[in-house]
Parts: C-alpha cells; sequence; structure tokens
C-alpha cells in the first residue's frame, strides 16, 4: 500500500458490514479507520435486530406462562414492569456495542466519530477534520422508509425505531402498516404484551420472498394467536385525537374506505438505503435513483478503491449479508481472491413460532425450469415439538426430482433460524435430499424434522404417512 494516505482502508459506517470489513482488514495487516457518525453496531446492535430479538424473548416468556398451567405450573397473576423491561432490552446494546469498540482497540482500528463526506476519491471529512485513505469501504446501511399523510412523531405513530420503545401502559390497539419481517415481528411483541394487534399489507400477500405454503401456514398460526392480517388493503392518512388516532384505511380491490381507531401506528413499509450526506458523486461514485450504490461480486463500485458492503449496495438488507461482503470486501483489498459468490442467503421472522427459510420457494423452483419434488413433514409428528408445546409448523423441501439435489428449504416452527443452518450449508455444498435423509442426527431433537422431510421427498419418512 501507499505510505502517503493516512489510511490503508477507511469505512465509512460501524454497523454490521462495515465493522466486520474493519476488524477483518486490520486482521489482514492494514491500517485502518472507521468512522461513524452515531454509536458502534449500526442499526442492528442498536436499533434493528439485537433489541427486537429481546423484547420478542419477553414476550415470548408472557405467552409461555399463559400456557404453563398444561403440564400443571401455576403463577400469580402476571405483572409487567415495563422501565426494567427497557433497561434490560437497553442493557444488552450497550454491552454489544461496547464490546464492537473494544475490538476495535484490540485490533487498533481508529474510531472516528463524525457524519463521513467525500471531498474528493481519496479524502473524506469527518466532522471538522479531513482524512485520506488509499482504499475506502462504504457501509452507510439504511433506514426506515417513510408513508405519504402518516407522520412519525416515535411516540404514537412510530417507526421501527420507535416501536423498541415499549410504552406504559402498552397500547390496547396496535395498527403496523406492512407485513414483511419488521410488521409481523413487531406485532408478535405487541401481541403477546397484551395489544390487540392488526397487520395490514398493500399487497396480495405477506412475507415477500417466502414459499406460499410456508407463508399460509405461518399466518394460520399468527391469526390464531390473534393477530388479524389485512392483505390489500392501505392505509392513506391518520389523524391524532384524544381518543386515539383515527386511521383511513381503503381496501387496494373495491376502493372502499373505513376508519378504525388505534392506540399506537407503526410504520413499517420497508427500508431504504442511506446515502444523505456522504457526497459521493465528489468521489465519482454511481448512485442509483433509489439510493443504492451497486457494486460487483468483489464489492467494488464504480470507482476501483471504493467499496459498497450491505444495505446500501443492494437488496436484501439482511445484517448477515452485510457481514459476508464486510469481508470480501476487505479480503479482496488485502489481495486475496474473495468473492461474495453465495448460493443462497437466509431469512427469517423471528416470532414464535419462526419462520425461516433458504434457496429457492417451489414456485420460483418452477419458474427457473425444474423439475421439482417436494418433501414435507408436520411438525405435529415430532416428539420434540410436543414436549416443547409447540407442534404448529413443518418443514418444507424442495428438491430437483431427476438430480435430487436440493434447491429450498422452508421451515415454520420453534428455532426455525437454527435448523437453516444444515439447510444453508447443505444448499452451499451442493448436497442432495439422500445426502440429509442418510445423516443421523440426534433424538430426540427438532433437527430430525429436516431429516423427515429429506426422507418424505423420497416416501420414505418413518413417522408420517408418505402419499
Amino acid at each position: 500500500m501507499t505510505k502517503s494516505y493516512d489510511y490503508d482502508v477507511l469505512v465509512i459506517g460501524a454497523g454490521p458490514g462495515g465493522y466486520h470489513a474493519a476488524i477483518r482488514a486490520a486482521q489482514l495487516g492494514l491500517k485502518v479507520a472507521c468512522a461513524e457518525r452515531d454509536s458502534v453496531g449500526g442499526v442492528c446492535l442498536n436499533v434493528g435486530c439485537i433489541p427486537t430479538k429481546a423484547l420478542l424473548h419477553a414476550g415470548e416468556q408472557i405467552a409461555a406462562a399463559r400456557h404453563a398451567a398444561d403440564f400443571g405450573l401455576t403463577f400469580g397473576e402476571q405483572k409487567l414492569d415495563i422501565a426494567k423491561l427497557n433497561g434490560w432490552k437497553d442493557g444488552i446494546v450497550k454491552k454489544l456495542t461496547g464490546g464492537v469498540g473494544s475490538l476495535f482497540k484490540a485490533n487498533k482500528v481508529t474510531h472516528l466519530i463524525g457524519q463521513a463526506s467525500f471531498i474528493d476519491e481519496h479524502t473524506v471529512q469527518v466532522g471538522d477534520k479531513t482524512y485520506t485513505a488509499a482504499n475506502f469501504i462504504i457501509a452507510t446501511g439504511s433506514e426506515p422508509a417513510k408513508l405519504p399523510g402518516l407522520d412519525v412523531d416515535q411516540e404514537r405513530i412510530v417507526d421501527s425505531t420507535g416501536a423498541l420503545v415499549m410504552p406504559d401502559p402498552v397500547p390496547a390497539r396496535m395498527l403496523c402498516i406492512g407485513g414483511g419481517v419488521i410488521g409481523f415481528e413487531f406485532a408478535h411483541v405487541y401481541n403477546n404484551m397484551g395489544s390487540k394487534v392488526k397487520i395490514i399489507e398493500f399487497m396480495p400477500n405477506v412475507i415477500p420472498g417466502a414459499d406460499a405454503d410456508a407463508v399460509k401456514e405461518f399466518t394460520k398460526i399468527m391469526k390464531k394467536q390473534g393477530i388479524e392480517i389485512a392483505v390489500q388493503t392501505k392505509a392513506n392518512r391518520a389523524e391524532k385525537k384524544a381518543d386515539g388516532i383515527h386511521v383511513e384505511l381503503e381496501d387496494v380491490k373495491t376502493g372502499a374506505k373505513t376508519t378504525e381507531v388505534f392506540d399506537r401506528v407503526l410504520v413499517a413499509v420497508g427500508r431504504r438505503p442511506r446515502t444523505d450526506g456522504l457526497n459521493a458523486q465528489a468521489a465519482g461514485v454511481n448512485v442509483t435513483e433509489r439510493g443504492f450504490i451497486p457494486a460487483d461480486t468483489r464489492q467494488r463500485s464504480n470507482v476501483p478503491h471504493i467499496y459498497v458492503v450491505g444495505d446500501v449496495a443492494s437488496n436484501p438488507m439482511l445484517a448477515h449479508k452485510a457481514m459476508k461482503e464486510g469481508l470480501v470486501a476487505a479480503e479482496v483489498i488485502a489481495g486475496k481472491p474473495a468473492e461474495q459468490d453465495a448460493v443462497a442467503i437466509p431469512g427469517v421472522v423471528y416470532t414464535s413460532p419462526e419462520l425461516a427459510w433458504v434457496g429457492l420457494t417451489e414456485a420460483e423452483a418452477k419458474e427457473k425450469g425444474y423439475d421439482v419434488k417436494t418433501g414435507v413433514f408436520p411438525l405435529s409428528a415430532s416428539g420434540r415439538a410436543m414436549t416443547l408445546q409447540a407442534t404448529d409448523g413443518f418443514v418444507k423441501m424442495v428438491v430437483e426430482k431427476d438430480t435430487d439435489l436440493l434447491l429450498g428449504v422452508h421451515i415454520v416452527g420453534p428455532h426455525a433460524s437454527d435448523l437453516l443452518g444444515e439447510a444453508s450449508l447443505a444448499l452451499e455444498m451442493a448436497a442432495t435430499a439422500s445426502d440429509i435423509a442418510l445423516t443421523i442426527h440426534a433424538h430426540p431433537t427438532l433437527g430430525e424434522s429436516v431429516l423427515e422431510a429429506a426422507e418424505a421427498v423420497h416416501k420414505q419418512a418413518i413417522h408420517i404417512m408418505n402419499r
């Protein structure tokens, strides 16, 4: 690397993609700085993945306590201490963000505090200082998309950040606008905390990208838990009044309009890449009309020494995708033969039960011309699921008929996200359904359901009738 620059690599953004890139670059012997205007950890650690999972876990404990009497365990009256709940959640965030800061120090990554803005292709301004670097990695992430007619105040009308602060008392009536991952996770949290929750989705289906059979099973379970779901419905406007938030809802198919009243409204209509203040054009970096900065498989932008990772690079906007891309960018800069070549990127809705998938859906596989066969194993036939009082859901395997090659796995059930690891590895290794079926799985485990779904592909599952 040339010695005329302040740093070999300057990473802009300390979210999952950015801090992975910075630490890996430092591990590889490069002089690294990472600029971040907010707390390290980005959206994921501060106002995304981690705090939502904390609230989901708390809600699930409340729901589990309600059903403990089924096996003879009784409690007194439930009482939720909102201040303690919010404090516990925030404590987890503080510990993890502090951990990233410690990792920066241990790996000699210089933490620059402030908004980084390009002056030219080798120079950025952070605060009132300028820094030069031989290479840059843009990892500025994303932010919640806005919805016309609904002004977010982070109190009564909130986005995913505001929804993390549980109000006291818990709102009696909650509307979640958007039937994606964020909408369903917060709907699940508030439902378990005692709210009456309604989800509306503009499109005909919720959870885009997931298998149709899995989504059907998942929504059936969510409705059984008390969450109302209305598709092809949009929110036109909201008016705050003393008795609640009056929201005008419209049926997309018929145009019929109704007004319903809620105590809190979540706007979860997606996310948009964050490039405000970056001044990318000063470095000659191309930015699309939607705000993305395109990158090739080695994470390079149109300017060869400027790399892009995570949400700002492309969909899907997932922390684990950003992490992988951050490692690729750092390794390419260090001269390693790295490339982003994932066969499939997992997706998860962290409700209870979870919905998790990796690879092609059945419909996608057919659209791509595969002759498809499937294997489905219901959790109602799983002994381990019975002991967990969690028999709703199934494991579905999508396979190419002639080669037995695994194309996709879709799971609705407890710990589906954990079970997905085997499926992701199998896809990356070009495994067949027979490979999984011939692998001994521990008994009794939920993992056996993956094995039996593989057996069901060949109508050889032991614990169900094979048709």
